[in-house]
């Protein structure tokens, strides 16, 4: 049966597309239906898709799944950066893992991801945003302490006097979320994580929480009853101001990424490789 592969390129990694046309062509000899997502135009997505190429490095998978975040498909990383977690696959080894998969012996694996919806004093109007690894609200700006006042499910948990506040999935838990002290994480399991950036206090940590749950994150009024200001992004991009009064609830996403496995290398055998290299 004909496999439909779409590939999804960051052309300022691979701006004269030599690496695109080379898979496609090698695709197409294999007797596969081949789209190409920046030749797509804002159309929507074809239907058929079996399978997702995406050619740049972490940044570029993140911003593949946001791109085609109502679909489910599988997804391949080839790596064009210099250093790529999610990307699996190296370009000296496309042939190989080309065979993998259209020979059956790629793996699926689910990763949660993350919706956030913002509320901002006066507007009635939510935006909705998402993430794969995490939501991060810091401060921008002058060297200053925040404060943060967390909810969980309805209930106020606890006060952050903090940089910041990083909610993350298991996906990102190697990533800011270990830069600010927090746990590491088998990507494939299901649960929320906050994380304090920089706490000002020594009895300030991490919370692991269910998946099920449902965090809220509110700017107060600061110190003296001053105005606060900061920033909120989602996976490292997206940015945008909130203030006083703001609030961010955080959810696990129904929807989730799919990734496929050709490296039969376990989460436990790459983190002890990783940890051992440093």
């Amino acid at each position: 049966m004909e496999k439909v592969f779409l590939i999804y390129t960051n052309i300022h990694k691979d701006n004269d597309l030599a690496q695109t046309m080379r898979i496609k062509e090698l695709l197409l000899g294999k007797g596969c239906k081949v789209y190409l997502y920046h030749e797509l135009d804002g159309q929507k997505l074809p239907i058929d898709v079996d399978y997702m190429l995406v050619l740049g490095g972490d940044g570029t998978m993140l911003q593949a799944i946001r791109d085609i975040k109502e679909r489910h498909i599988p997804m391949l990383g080839i790596n064009l950066g210099t250093l790529g977690y999610m990307t699996e696959v190296e370009p000296d080894q496309i042939e190989t893992a080309i065979e993998q998969l259209l020979s059956g012996q790629a793996k699926t694996e689910e990763r949660m991801m993350l919706r956030a919806s913002v509320t901002q004093q006066g507007l009635q109007q939510k935006e909705e945003q998402w993430a794969l690894n995490d939501v991060v609200i810091s401060r921008r700006g002058s060297l200053q302490i925040h404060d943060f006042n967390i909810y969980v499910n309805g209930q106020f948990l606890k006060k952050y006097s903090a940089d910041g506040i990083i909610v993350t999935t298991p996906t990102g838990s190697t990533g800011y979320n270990l830069s600010a002290g927090g746990p590491i994480v088998d990507p494939r399991t299901k649960l929320l994580m906050i994380t304090p950036i920089c706490p000002h206090t020594f009895n300030q940590r991490s919370i692991v929480l269910s998946k099920d749950d449902e965090i809220v994150v509110e700017i107060p009024s600061g110190r003296e009853g001053n105005p606060q200001q900061v920033e909120a992004s989602f996976d490292g991009s997206h940015q945008m101001m909130l203030s006083t009064g703001d609030r961010i609830t955080i959810t696990r996403w129904e929807k989730e990424a799919v990734f496929l496995k050709l490296n039969q290398e376990s989460f436990l055998e790459i983190l002890s490789r990783k940890m051992s290299e440093n």
